[in-house]
């Protein structure tokens, strides 16, 4: 089943509508199959969340154990239970690792098309908390949460605020010491 034609919810052997074929990813496609009890837009819009938290922990080309609880716990904020958000996880690191350079601009767009500016925030403060998780940012994963805000179109005024909630865990921060 196409992912489109599952988040439009048109009957079955209705006419595909006429849309670019590079609106559909084949990550999100995946994640969202495994989310078939929720309404069609709810299940896109977490699909891409999970995927785009995912990006942001594999930012250092690992994806460890507490940067996984970390997805799993906003996940569940975001209104999955428990089960369902390990299963999302999972499927969307695995999406990440093996199709992560050429699905990450195009699911990061999905989702801000799909979103508020409010929730793009919150995916951005998800995606610092999935950084951050193991004690530390490093410069590589700064620099992808730079892209995720960018590509979210947050500006970087609205992402100040963010990024401030992270700064005393942003390695390179931690490598200035003030002369002794």
């Amino acid at each position: 089943m196409s992912f489109m034609r599952f988040i439009g919810g048109r009957p079955a052997g209705a006419p595909p509508p006429d849309l670019p074929t590079d609106a559909e990813t084949e990550a999100v496609r995946r994640i969202v199959a495994r989310l078939e009890t929720l309404p069609p837009d709810r299940a896109r819009l977490l699909a891409g969340m999970a995927y785009v938290l995912a990006r942001a922990a594999n930012a250092d080309m690992e994806i460890s154990d507490v940067e996984t609880q970390a997805i799993e716990s906003a996940l569940v904020a975001s209104g999955l239970d428990g089960s369902q958000a390990v299963l999302v996880a999972e499927m969307a690191k695995l999406q990440e690792r093996t199709s992560g350079g050429t699905s990450d601009y195009l699911v990061t767009r999905e989702f801000r098309e799909a979103s508020t500016p409010e929730q793009r925030v919150t995916v951005l403060r998800a995606c610092y908390q999935v950084a951050a998780a193991d004690g530390s940012i490093s410069a590589t994963e700064s620099a992808t949460l730079d892209e995720i805000a960018s590509e979210l179109d947050i500006e970087r005024d609205e992402a100040a605020p963010v990024r401030a909630e992270f700064a005393d865990r942003l390695s390179a921060r931690l490598s200035f010491r003030p002369p002794q």
